[in-house]
């Protein structure tokens, strides 16, 4: 019997059956026939090209690839941003069969998006599930791309019956792939927060054959519920946000499910919903099978920031004190690495509660302390002296200048005020939905950041507006911390990859990650960019990562930070890379989506591109 299932665990081990390679999140593969010996030799092997993209101009939505495909049985899975689903011969990139549920392209949502989608198989059926934008959740054959027409209403459930009732007009959807746990779909959602109210947050599990419903998890507790004691009065009524639009963990051996929570509504004033907000930015371990809460711990109390926890919590093994315990590592928008034993919620290190300044908007009221992780140390800036304003050419200083000529620098958890605010970080973080990957021999976390400040201030609203303030940006592109070249305005760098030694909580190496071309071609140091998209760790000694808006794929020395392979892609991989294993042609293959786009690129692409050795 171990045999079988050491046979079992190495054939999966040659495929990605997860989003995140397993349902833990660690994004590593056990393959090694790409190393540190041989992959400056990697070279294309196919480009498939979806057809899906969106630069703005005809549709009402920019797009955004980031998906990561699956490898399963032997045929790849891949969604795009006008949420198709497409089989393909993962060898040679050649198209098996595409489903399209046609989503609404006149809609308005942040971008055309789908990170992905997820597989199911009992041993005889086998189904690819898969959320849309428009909030519908779909079960396809995963042979032939065909709607299972036993499940929900002739292949697919409408997700937002229950919680987005009675309002229809604002957006509610899917963009991340549902958890799978036995014969459950677990899902969250993503929900518009600019208004109080708004489509719920909850959690729920839908049964994989039938689409019916099998639990809720209200993500804001209702009254006799617990942590309802944590909003003022009734302003958990209705309340919108909390939601879940990232990818959850599932410790299939514990029946655990891990969930990243995000921002309350509204995320940046919360002068109508006074509290610590339970369970907005908290992660929360849930009862698989029931959706009972099993622990928690909110990483930010009473949030105004939007500083969600945006990225899966990645399940992983640690050293501590000569044992060795299964434990939960949450990468945050902060810069924070928060580290908990998985059955427990204990902390593995000590968190702080420590005092923040008070806001002084009228009628908001901060909490008063905020959780300080005392290892491992910040991966991301959290606050930015005058004397480190950029200087890397004389136009973006002057531009930064201006930025802050009446702005006050302030540390991390200060509320935005009256007067023009700059905190580190921005509201995308820190680190973002890519999170986290893990080696497991090494018991290593590696984390891609940015750091890009936010510049606000709060303004009152007219009278009669159902919130008195708003947040008012400033005159940068997306009232960002940079210049009209996203040149960040503090000093370099400006974006890192870091590699953490979790047992000890100490970094063991830390590289900028990315560059502009042009700053590099007038001498200047390879300063690190923006970035959205994770890493894959192999034990091939490597670290795989596009993510930066420089057009680029690289490889590193996992144990060292050491660059050893770059290649340029059509357009900026915002996306997370993944690896498999072909039995056909004896090779590994690296994939990664090349879309361009996004928040941070105005050159778009539809590219899914596999390397291997010649």
């Amino acid at each position: 019997m171990r045999l079988f299932i050491a046979f079992v665990t190495m054939l999966h081990a040659q495929e990605w059956r997860h989003w995140g390679g397993d349902a833990g999140g660690q994004k590593h593969a056990a393959l090694k026939q790409i190393n540190k010996s041989n992959v400056a030799q990697l070279k294309p092997a196919w480009t498939f090209r979806t057809g899906d993209v969106s630069d703005g101009s005809k549709y009402i939505m920019r797009s955004a690839f980031e998906s990561t495909p699956l490898v399963v049985d032997g045929v790849m899975y891949v969604t795009t941003p006008f949420n198709r689903v497409i089989a393909l011969q993962p060898e040679t990139g050649e198209q098996i069969w595409a489903f399209d549920p046609k989503i609404d392209m006149t809609r308005s949502a942040n971008l055309f998006i789908s990170r992905g989608c997820s597989y199911w198989t009992d041993g005889k059926k086998k189904r690819i599930l898969h959320g849309t934008q428009m909030g519908r959740m779909y079960s396809l054959d995963a042979d032939t791309g065909k709607l299972d027409e036993s499940f929900g209403d002739k292949g697919s459930i409408d997700l937002r019956k229950g919680v987005a009732d009675g309002y229809e007009e604002r957006g509610y959807g899917i963009t991340s792939p549902p958890a799978i746990y036995k014969n459950l779909i677990i899902t969250g959602a993503w929900a518009s927060d600019g208004e109080p109210r708004g489509p719920a947050g909850d959690v729920r599990a839908f049964d994989v054959h039938t689409g019916k419903l099998v639990w809720t998890f209200h993500t804001i507790p209702r009254a006799g519920e617990f942590g309802n004691d944590t909003w003022e009065g009734k302003s958990w009524e209705g309340r919108g946000g909390a939601n879940m639009w990232s990818v959850m963990s599932v410790d299939a051996k514990r029946g655990l499910v891990f969930l990243p929570l995000t921002s309350p509504s509204t995320d940046l004033y919360g002068g109508d919903r006074k509290g610590a907000n339970l369970f907005g930015d908290s992660v929360v371990a849930l009862d698989a099978a029931t959706g009972k809460r099993v622990w928690h711990f909110q990483t930010v109390h009473h949030n105004i920031w939007d500083y969600d926890l945006p990225a899966q919590p990645a399940l992983v093994t640690i050293k501590s004190g000569g044992k060795l315990i299964d434990a939960v590592a949450q990468v945050a928008k902060t810069g924070f690495t928060f580290l908990f034993e998985r059955a427990t919620g204990k902390t593995i290190f000590p968190i702080e509660e420590r005092p923040v300044p008070p806001s002084e908007v009228p009628g908001e009221q901060a909490w008063p302390t905020q959780p300080y992780p005392t290892k491992p140390p910040p991966f991301a800036r959290q606050s930015m002296r005058l004397d480190e304003l950029t200087n890397v050419t004389p136009e973006s200083r002057k531009f930064c200048e201006a930025l802050i000529k009446d702005a006050e620098l302030k540390p991390l958890y200060t509320p935005v005020g009256l007067k023009t605010t700059v905190l580190f970080p921005g509201t995308n973080g820190g680190t973002n939905w890519g999170g986290a990957s893990f080696d497991p021999s090494t018991r290593t976390l590696y984390v891609n950041s940015m750091d890009v400040g936010m510049v606000f201030r709060h303004e009152k609203r007219p009278e009669g507006s159902i919130i008195p303030y708003r947040n008012r940006g400033v005159a940068s592109p997306n009232s960002r911390f940079w210049d009209n070249n996203l040149y960040s305005c503090q000093q370099p760098p400006w974006g890192h990859l870091t590699a953490i030694d979790l047992d000890k909580g100490e970094f063991r190496w830390r590289v900028p990650l990315g560059e502009y071309d042009e700053l590099t071609k007038r001498g200047v140091p390879p300063t690190g960019t923006p970035n959205l998209g994770g890493s894959l760790v192999t034990d091939g000694g490597l670290l795989f990562i596009a993510a930066t808006n420089d057009s680029r794929f690289r490889a590193f020395d996992k144990d060292t930070g050491a660059k050893l392979w770059e290649t340029r892609l059509p357009a900026s991989g915002h996306a997370n890379p993944m690896t498999f294993y072909s039995a056909k042609t004896k090779k590994q293959y690296v994939v990664i989506a090349a879309g361009g786009g996004n928040k941070y690129n105005s050159t778009y692409s539809d590219s899914l591109i596999a390397y291997a050795l010649p």
